[in-house]
C-alpha cells in the first residue's frame, strides 16, 4: 500500500488504541485503561488492520499472541507519540503557558529530598498539578510494573533493562544509636558488635532494610534479633526509647543528630552508598511535562547536592513563595 493511502487511512486513536492492546497482550484489559468496551477496542484493531493489509493479533484460545507486524508497528507509534509530546512541549514554551499533570510516586526515604525538588520546580512552572504519592519499595515497584504513575523516585532499581533511570542524589546509610551508646565511644566498633543488639528495621524488602542485610551478608554477619517498624520516624522514636539501633539514611536523621537525640557510632564499612533515581518504563514515553521535569532536575542537581551535603539550615531562596498565582 502506498504510502499516501496509508496517511489517509490511519487515525491515532487506532494507534492509541492498538498501543494499550500491544502493551496489555489483552483487548479486555486495554478496553479498560481506555475507557472503552472491548468490542470498541475490537472495532479501531480491525480497521488498522484493513489499513495496513496486516493481521497483529491472534488468539489462540484464551492466548492473544503478537504478530511480528504488531512489534514492528508498536516501535514506530512509540517515536510517533514521542514526536507528538515534544511537539506539544516546544509549544507550550512557545506560549509561555507549561501546563498539565505530574503524577509521581516515591519511596519514603525520599521525602526527605523530593519535596524540595518540587519546591523549585512549582516556583518555576506554577501551573503544572503535581501529585506525590509516598510509598514503600514493594509497593512503588507495584506501581511501577502497573505503570500508573509518570516516574517512580527510589533507590536500588531493579537490574531490567526495560527500564530507564537517572540517577538523582547520593542516599547514605549509617548506624544510629541513642547518645551515651557504649558503641559511640568504643574504639573499634564492629559490624558484628552492632548487630548483637535488638535491630529496629522496616518491613521485607524496603530499600534501606535490603541494603543493610546485603551488607551483612557479604561480612557473613547474622543479624538474629530484629524488631519490626513500620516508618522510618517510628524507628527513630525506637532508637531514642532505647528500643534498639538501627541503619537509616542520613538524611533522615541528620536534625536528630545535630540536636543531640540521635547519635552515629564509626563502624567499619558505612556508609552504605545508595542513590535515588527516577524510574519509568521504556515503552513509556515520558509526557511533555514529565520531560520537563526531568530536564530541570538535572539542571537542579548541582544545587541539590550541595544543599543536602551542608550542614541543615533553612533555605534562603525569596523567590519560592507558597502562594498561588492569583494571592501574589
Amino acid at each position: 500500500m502506498s504510502r499516501p493511502n496509508l496517511l489517509n487511512r490511519l487515525t491515532f486513536r487506532q494507534l492509541q488504541v492498538f498501543q494499550a492492546v500491544h502493551r496489555q497482550q489483552s483487548y479486555s484489559r486495554a478496553a479498560e485503561q481506555l475507557g472503552l468496551t472491548q468490542p470498541a477496542v475490537s472495532a479501531q484493531i480491525r480497521q488498522l488492520e484493513q489499513a495496513l493489509a496486516q493481521p497483529l493479533f491472534k488468539y489462540a484460545g484464551k492466548t492473544l499472541h503478537i504478530l511480528p507486524a504488531a512489534d514492528a508497528l508498536a516501535a514506530s507509534v512509540q517515536s510517533i507519540f514521542g514526536q507528538v509530546s515534544s511537539l506539544q512541549m516546544e509549544l507550550s514554551e512557545l506560549a509561555g503557558t507549561i501546563r498539565g499533570e505530574l503524577n509521581l510516586a516515591a519511596v519514603s526515604t525520599a521525602q526527605y529530598v523530593v519535596p524540595h525538588i518540587l519546591a523549585r520546580f512549582r516556583a518555576r512552572y506554577p501551573e503544572v498539578q503535581i501529585r506525590l504519592r509516598v510509598c514503600n519499595r514493594g509497593q512503588a515497584l507495584e506501581r511501577l510494573a502497573e505503570r500508573r504513575d509518570d516516574l517512580v523516585i527510589m533507590g536500588m532499581v531493579p537490574d531490567d533493562p526495560n527500564l530507564v533511570f537517572m540517577p538523582i542524589l547520593d542516599n547514605e546509610l549509617i548506624p544510629v544509636v541513642w547518645p551515651g551508646h557504649p558503641l559511640v565511644t568504643a574504639e573499634r566498633a564492629t559490624l558484628e558488635d552492632f548487630a548483637r543488639h535488638y535491630l529496629l528495621m522496616r518491613e521485607p524488602g524496603s530499600g534501606a532494610r535490603t541494603a543493610f542485610e546485603d551488607f551483612a551478608a557479604r561480612e557473613r554477619i547474622s543479624l538474629p534479633h530484629t524488631i519490626e517498624l513500620g516508618t522510618n520516624e517510628a524507628i527513630k522514636q525506637g532508637v531514642m526509647a532505647h528500643l534498639g539501633v538501627a541503619v537509616l539514611p542520613r538524611l533522615a536523621v541528620q536534625l536528630e543528630l545535630a540536636s543531640g537525640l540521635l547519635a552515629s557510632p564509626a563502624i567499619p564499612g558505612f556508609p552504605l552508598r545508595r542513590s535515588w533515581c527516577t524510574v519509568y518504563p521504556k515503552d513509556r514515553y515520558p509526557t511533555p511535562v514529565t520531560e520537563l521535569f526531568l530536564r530541570f532536575v538535572r539542571e537542579l542537581l548541582p544545587e541539590l547536592n550541595a544543599h543536602f551535603r551542608a550542614p541543615m539550615t533553612p533555605i534562603e531562596t525569596p523567590t519560592l513563595l507558597c502562594l498561588p498565582a492569583d494571592d501574589g
